[in-house]
């Protein structure tokens, strides 16, 4: 951590990692054990509107891909809380793929906690960190824990989900995702430590928060 992020105002923690890596575990944690010293920013609520591709199980659209995204939106809104102003988080909606009208005001923080798979790709979106950690998570558990959650929750059918997976998930991942850890300030990758490391960095953060 250099002299310049200790003097921030906000500190900005970038989680990212394939998707079921637990990075959005890891962060949804952090910011529980912050309580309201700290906001929480998902990635997964900048999706661009799909709604006129989508055909109810994946189809055409690719959610992988960086332009299905708006990265620019996300380091504008970091941006604003950085500065200690309040900014407006779109919110997604996963069954119509589409954003909803309404937004979320998310006010300023000590710590802002960021998760998402993409977040380190753009060099624009990284320079709004303060620190990044990145969870490398073997392949096979990411897709099983991906396979649970858009079933459960978003009403996909195992058969799209697998489909999905192969032809667009597995790709992305390789080409945009597993190239940005080499970005990251910490890599975690022994499952059997997660405990370990979350109390230490959860001990760091609370050291910035003073």
């Amino acid at each position: 951590m250099t002299d310049s992020t200790k003097q921030s105002k906000t500190f900005i923690l970038g989680v990212a990692g394939g998707s079921g890596s637990g990075k959005t575990y890891f962060a949804k944690a952090l910011h529980r054990a912050l309580g309201e010293q700290a906001t929480i920013v998902y990635q997964d609520n900048f999706y661009i509107d799909q709604s006129h591709r989508f055909d109810h199980d994946g189809g055409s659209v690719n959610f992988d891909h960086p332009e299905s995204l708006d990265l620019k939106l996300l380091a504008q809104c970091l941006g604003e809380l950085k500065t200690g102003s309040v900014t407006n988080i779109p919110i997604y909606d996963f069954v119509t793929h589409s954003r909803k009208q309404e937004q979320l005001k998310v006010g300023p923080a000590k710590i802002v906690i960021v998760d998402g798979i993409l977040i380190f790709h753009p060099e624009y979106l990284r320079a709004q960190f303060d620190e990044m950690i990145f969870f490398d998570t073997p392949e096979s558990l990411r897709y099983a824990r991906r396979l649970e959650r858009d079933v459960k929750e978003r009403g996909r059918t195992p058969e799209g989900v697998q489909a999905q997976f192969l032809k667009q998930v597995k790709p992305m991942h390789d080409e945009f995702v597993e190239p940005s850890k080499h970005h990251a300030h910490s890599i975690v990758k022994d499952l059997d430590d997660y405990y370990e490391y979350f109390d230490s960095y959860k001990a760091k953060l609370l050291k910035i928060i003073g």
